[in-house]
Order: structure tokens, then sequence, then C-alpha cells
């Protein structure tokens, strides 16, 4: 079996790690394994690792010159690291990083978590929405009865909103 590192040498040391019932297995050789600091157990994650093996995949994609105005962090100090050094690297490195996140996770969007209240906000308003654009639609088509039931929909739902 080969390193998942250089994919040269015979892996010697085999890793297994369960994250959120998920296991996720990696085989190095010996240099590969002493280069990550798999014997120093404090200095050694997983989780790094992975995304090294990758990340090191992807950034050679770009220019290996590449450097981030911000904070300086260049390809080199991403690849040993496998951390970015600050937000402007998520633009700088742009090319490379993005395949790598969307590998790693849903997509390459966040979008959070709303408060229950806001959730709610949000619910009354594309409600809103689509009982203005049926409203105009019955209007359109001469429908008045059912133009006046949406009247009162609409200005139901914008007295819960007043209160």
């Amino acid at each position: 079996m080969l390193c998942d590192v250089c994919k040269c040498n015979d892996a010697t040391v085999f890793l297994t790690q369960i994250l959120e019932g998920k296991m996720q297995k990696v085989n190095l050789c010996d240099a590969c394994s002493k280069e990550k600091g798999v014997q120093d157990p404090t200095g050694f994650a997983l989780a790094d690792l992975l995304l090294g093996i990758g990340a090191a995949e992807e950034i050679e994609k770009g220019t290996p010159s590449q450097k981030c105005p911000m904070c300086g962090f260049t390809q080199a100090d991403f690849k040993k690291t496998g951390r970015l050094g600050c937000s402007v690297c998520y633009l700088t490195f742009a090319e490379g990083l993005t395949s790598l996140l969307k590998a790693m996770h849903k997509g390459t969007e966040h979008v959070g978590k709303l408060p229950q209240r806001a959730h709610r906000e949000v619910e009354r308003d594309d409600r809103m929405r689509a009982l203005n654009e049926d409203l105009q639609k019955a209007v359109a088509a001469e429908n008045y009865e059912s133009a006046a039931a949406l009247r009162d929909q609409i200005k139901q739902l914008e007295h819960e909103k007043a209160v």
C-alpha cells in the first residue's frame, strides 16, 4: 500500500480516526509520518494532515510565487500548515481552494444559522411576496373575488408583522 502523501514509498504507519461517526484512514510512509509529526501526539491532528494532503495537491495548480497581500502568507506556508493566514488568503488562493472546499464541505458558501425570530420574519416576507404576485395575477386575469381574498390575507400578514 502506497503512502497517501508522497504516493511513492510503501506505507508503514496506518492511522484511523472516527469523527462524528465517520471513519477516516491515512496511510503514511516512515518519512512522511515523521514530517507530519506523527511521533509527537501533541502536534498531530488527522484533520490537519488530510487538509494538508488535499491542499498541497490543489494549491500547486496556482502560481508558485503567489503571496497574500495582507498577511504575506505563501503557498509554501499553506502547504506546510494546512491553514490560511487571514481572510484575504481565501481570495488570494481561491483558484485552488474552491475544489478543495467543495470536497471537504457541502459547498463553498457559508449560509450560517438564523435566530428563530429572524427565521419567522423571512418566512413571512416570502409569503407576503408570493401573495402579492398572486394578487397581481388575479387582477390581471380580472378574477376580483380571488384578488379580494388575497388582499385580505396580505392585510392580515401586515397586521401580524406590525404587532
